[in-house]
């Protein structure tokens, strides 16, 4: 047992403050990826795009392509510095552009110390950021006094933050970056060869079921509709959970999605005035359900069952 170990276990309130500060650091780094990593991938859409349609008017000899180029402004050097990610540039203000100081990026405390207002132009900063980083930090403290000190923690952990990004970015740009759940769903299989949360068997069948099943959903519902009432990203987000418990909950964890969506769906149409026609992304209902799923599932599809008899 190492110094650390020994010592949250015997200071719990210890473990449970070092994890909550840990949450808002990560919650404040999440903002950040919330905000970036779709911008990041519209950038990398819009420049392959370009090239090929570059391509395709150097093939037939273009002189408006040639004539473009030549322009002032267009270098490919200035190109590449204004390549965006997730570490540069710095954070600034969205209205003025003041760089954002060290003691201004204090998760929570720094926009309460500035009123919610930027300390340079006075105009307001959306409270969704520091709310961002305070659920990040309590949903973290959640996950410890669940599982403890144990490694389960940390692999828990891992996984909450990736599904508050998801589901953040899935409400505002509706898609669920390949770059979080593809990962994801290789990391539960890797945790799972030695049984973290399920046998690696029931795992992997656990991830294929996940996919196949929104997966043939999806045409189904397109054969008969026309429509596409789902993502691609809406399969592998399944398939993350599959891989990382297992199939048999996967029949609660649709259940729980869609008692989820019923309840946030019908509270932005009462709210927000939501229009009924407009759609609503499906991943932020299963990353929610599936959270919840994963701590307390079996006790909920036990009750279920005996409900069900």
């Amino acid at each position: 047992m190492s110094l650390f170990e020994a010592l949250f276990e015997s200071s719990p309130y210890i473990f449970y403050g070092a994890v909550l500060l840990l949450g808002l650091i990560i919650g404040s780094f999440l903002n950040v990826v919330i905000y970036r990593l779709p911008k990041m991938l519209e950038q990398e859409w819009f420049c392959e795009c370009r090239e090929l349609l570059e391509e395709e008017l150097n093939d037939k000899g273009s002189e408006a392509l040639r004539a473009s180029k030549a322009e002032p402004g267009s270098s490919g050097q200035e190109n590449k510095d204004q390549i965006l990610s997730l570490s540069k540039p710095a954070s600034t203000c969205p209205h003025c552009g003041h760089k954002i100081k060290v003691w201004e990026n204090i998760p929570v405390i720094s926009w309460l110390f500035l009123k919610g207002k930027c300390s340079s132009c006075g105009k307001s900063i959306s409270v969704r950021y520091p709310l961002i980083e305070l659920v990040t930090g309590v949903l973290s403290v959640v996950i410890a006094a669940h599982y403890g000190v144990t490694w389960t923690t940390l692999a828990m952990l891992v996984l909450t933050w990736c599904l508050i990004a998801l589901t953040m970015i899935d409400f505002d740009k509706m898609i669920l970056p390949d770059q979080i759940t593809l990962p994801l769903v290789w990391f539960g299989l890797l945790l799972n060869v030695n049984g973290m949360f399920v046998d690696i068997e029931t795992a992997v069948i656990g991830a294929i079921v996940g996919y196949m099943s929104l997966y043939t959903v999806f045409w189904l519902f397109k054969l008969v509709t026309g429509k596409e009432g789902m993502g691609y990203g809406d399969f592998k987000l399944f398939a993350v959970f599959g891989a990382w418990f297992g199939w048999q909950l996967l029949p609660l964890l649709i259940l729980m999605a869609s008692l989820v969506g019923a309840i946030i769906g019908i509270s932005l149409m009462v709210f927000r005035n939501h229009e009924g026609s407009k759609p609503i992304p499906f991943g932020p209902y299963l990353a929610i359900a599936g959270w919840i799923t994963a701590l307390w599932g079996e006790g909920i599809w036990s009750w279920y069952l005996g409900m069900l008899v």
